[in-house]
């Protein structure tokens, strides 16, 4: 029943919006598997932004009609009515601020959407590959529309930050290439049949590169040379919603990441002390770097993070976890160069012909050190990112198609895989002192990220306590230098990092307010149940519900 009609429940008008909405963005398409989206890319201009927004809209106005039907208060409906009218208002209040007239980013934006999408895009076939060429074609258009918005950003004094400015410039540039681009060398594994199409096409997709890498060097970063990094408490509150799906006190969450630290060090301590008497966490970890077990090779690592997923899946399946055989597979990939520093995942396509896969990028290194690898797949793959997206597809005839795909708040999904790290650690899965100190750099890397993405933002206060300039105010100098310090990552990724925060501000905390809604829903249900308290029965209800926001996250957690 089309969700136009006056008797669509929230579940059909949330459905309905999907379907609308890969028909305005087929990246969207091309990650839920249709076949249809492969040859097409979105309009990135004001008026394809102006045009989502629309439908974005039309559809709270829908719901609200569906709200008011009877069936409408069953617990299916109510929890997709939630969710639907959270993500549409967070959505509609960047766009109404402009806020995608200014985006640029190390790691989010529509060109590193546009240069991504090919990474799923179908290739088994002549067929595919007529696509892909199809969507070359695509590519001088899509970042022409993305110009547009950024140029209107300009006129309208919406400036994008000046260090994300020139990062992604330097983005673009290795993109391009020496004379033979990334998506040269992409089309490059096409039949031979469709080589000439696909070389020109691939070509045309590099100058449209080249056009939009002068632009932004030549126009864009003079025009926003001296323009704030940060974003203030407005918006800063704004994107907040965006990313964590509820409206949090800041401060008290800026508080929380202190603690969060403070807890964290003298953990940290304890097993560095294990490993190298007498050394602080981050002596310890820079021991193991050079004496620490590590797997040498590109393709030796991500076979390596195939077996520790693998193993993890037999390991949990009919103890803690009880998956399906096709939530059983997910993938082990090494990313395209040229992006950011941090491993990401990619959900499976709706019919799980296409399946999860986690991503390492390897930014040119060939030796990884065992204790930055084992916690952050158990963050990307499993327990982690896989179980619970790939969950939400495999259970989307329970929910709704929104619920299982595109109606996700990003907290709920990086808190999961935080807690995903936790568990493992619950359950004994980081038996030593160097995977474990590990897994609490890793912690204390979310923890710090609360600290700096909140406190550089508001120009908060740096407390008394602190070891760290105790009474200064945070700026991203200091951010960048706090954040070194405390971290056994290299200094490339330290920066990486910082210019992702200062490009996506409220995104970084998710993942530690994240967590503390997983373990805070945990711990209401074990109380409830008392000893009848059911994990394995726990997770699964857990990772069966869908997305939402915080807040809610909570309540629904509690009520399992």
């Amino acid at each position: 029943m089309p969700a136009t009609s006056s008797s669509a429940l929230p579940r059909q008008v949330a459905d309905a919006y999907v379907d609308a909405l890969v028909e305005l963005d087929p990246i969207t398409g091309t990650y839920l598997g249709i076949p249809e989206s492969s040859g097409l890319l979105p309009d990135f201009s004001p008026a394809g932004r102006e045009e989502v927004a629309a439908l974005g809209r039309r559809t709270l106005d829908l719901l609200s009609a569906a709200e008011r039907l009877p069936g409408a208060e069953a617990e299916t409906e109510r929890r997709c009515a939630r969710l639907l009218r959270e993500r549409l208002t967070a959505e509609l209040a960047v766009h109404e601020a402009g806020e995608e007239l200014r985006t640029v980013s190390n790691i989010h934006s529509p060109a590193h959407a546009v240069r991504e999408v090919f990474t799923v895009t179908p290739t088994a076939t002549e067929e595919d590959w007529s696509a892909v060429a199809e969507r070359l074609r695509a590519v001088p258009r899509a970042l022409d529309g993305y110009r547009a918005s950024l140029a209107l950003g300009l006129d309208r004094g919406l400036y994008g930050g000046p260090r994300a400015t020139a990062t992604f410039v330097g983005q673009l540039t290795e993109w391009i290439g020496g004379g033979h681009g990334w998506f040269e060398e992409f089309a490059a594994g096409g039949p031979a049949s469709l080589r000439v199409e696909l070389d020109v096409a691939a070509r045309g997709a590099t100058e449209a590169l080249v056009s939009l890498r002068d632009w932004m060097r030549e126009v864009y970063a003079p025009a926003v040379e001296g323009a704030p990094e940060t974003v203030g408490r407005e918006r800063y509150a704004r994107w907040s919603r965006y990313f964590n799906g509820t409206d949090l006190d800041l401060d008290e969450a800026y508080a929380y990441g202190w603690s969060e630290y403070h807890r964290l060090l003298a953990e940290m301590r304890a097993e560095a002390a294990r490993i190298l008497p007498g050394a602080g966490p981050w002596e310890a970890l820079a021991h193991l770097d050079e004496h620490g077990e590590h797997i040498e090779g590109e393709q030796e690592v991500r076979v390596w993070l195939q077996k520790l997923m693998d193993e993890a899946i037999d390991a949990l399946d009919g103890t803690h976890f009880d998956l399906a055989d096709r939530v059983r597979r997910v993938e082990s990939c090494i990313a395209p160069p040229g992006g950011a520093a941090a491993p990401y995942y990619t959900a499976p396509s709706e019919d799980f012909s296409r399946p999860g896969r986690t991503w390492l990028p390897t930014m040119g290194e060939t030796r990884f050190p065992v204790y930055d690898l084992v916690s952050t797949w158990y963050h990307e793959g499993v327990p982690g990112h896989h179980l619970q997206l790939a969950q939400w597809v495999h259970v989307a005839d329970r929910l709704s198609r929104y619920q299982a795909t595109v109606g996700t708040v990003s907290a709920n999904c990086e808190g999961w895989a935080l807690y995903a790290e936790r568990l493992m650690d619950e359950l004994g899965f980081l038996p030593d002192a160097e995977r474990r100190l590990g897994y609490l750099d890793a912690q204390m890397m979310r923890a710090c990220r609360v600290i700096v993405d909140i406190g550089m933002h508001l120009e908060l206060e740096i407390p008394a306590d602190s070891p760290f300039h105790p009474g200064e105010r945070w700026t991203p100098e200091l951010a960048q230098e706090f954040f070194g310090a405390h971290s056994g990552r290299p200094a490339d990724f330290v920066e990486s990092e910082l210019t992702r925060y200062l490009s996506m501000p409220g995104q970084a905390i998710g993942y530690k307010l994240g967590e503390r809604a997983w373990l805070l829903g945990r711990e209401n249900a074990r109380r409830a149940h008392g000893d009848a308290f059911d994990a394995k029965a726990w997770h699964m209800a857990a990772l069966s519900q869908g997305s939402l926001g915080l807040d809610d996250l909570v309540d629904e957690l509690s009520r399992l």
